[in-house]
């Protein structure tokens, strides 16, 4: 699987394992690099089941695609048993996310009146 295969994984989804890691600094002039990156593994359910049962767990997820933005969070309320889930675009990340629970989702907007607000910030109302 290529980057190009992945779009734009998060960070944190995939790892270099260290016995893959080059014990020297790689040498540019050795020509292009290819790199094979595991995915980590997912820890909602074990963090649900195993390790905090009473836990009030919400995951977030970010989409580039806005046609499946609403499709993660409901499968994520339903495999790994969330609470709610907020969810956001890449593009519009500062300015709205959306918080999706069992039968409703909420749109929440940055306050437009101020230039320099974004979503994060508390609202002055």
């Amino acid at each position: 699987m290529s980057m190009r295969d992945l779009g734009s994984p998060a960070v944190s989804d995939f790892y270099a394992p260290w016995k893959s890691m080059a014990e020297h600094k790689i040498q540019s002039a050795s020509g292009p690099l290819d790199m094979r990156l595991l995915q980590v593994p997912k820890m909602l359910s074990a963090l649900k089941k195993a390790w905090a049962p009473m836990a009030f767990c919400i995951p977030f997820k970010l989409e580039t695609d806005s046609k499946i933005l609403l499709e993660k969070p409901e499968m994520a309320l339903k495999k790994h048993r969330m609470h709610l889930v907020v969810a956001n675009e890449l593009s519009t990340r500062k300015e709205e996310v959306t918080v999706v629970t069992g039968n409703e989702k909420m749109l929440v907007c940055c306050d437009k009146t101020q230039s320099d607000s974004d979503v994060e910030e508390p609202s002055s109302n």
